[in-house]
């Protein structure tokens, strides 16, 4: 259960992360600094590092459970 709330709460965090940076993006797409194809590439990369991290991250709290807080426990 704490895994669960735990990889919930960090989801949100990355995915707030991942708005705000492509809100970024976009503004500079706007004042162009960068070109539609960096933009593309980058909003797209950040999407998919941002899912990866966050399928990730239940497996390593479960780890870290498992392993350094359970002898405490």
């Amino acid at each position: 259960m704490d895994v669960i709330l735990i990889s919930i709460f960090s989801a949100i965090i990355i995915f707030i992360t991942v708005y705000s940076m492509i809100k970024v993006l976009n503004i500079a797409y706007k004042r162009e600094e960068i070109t539609p194809r960096k933009r593309r590439v980058l909003v797209t990369s950040s999407i998919l590092i941002g899912l990866l991290v966050t399928s990730i991250l239940p497996f390593g709290y479960q780890k870290i459970f498992d392993g350094f807080l359970q002898p405490l426990l």
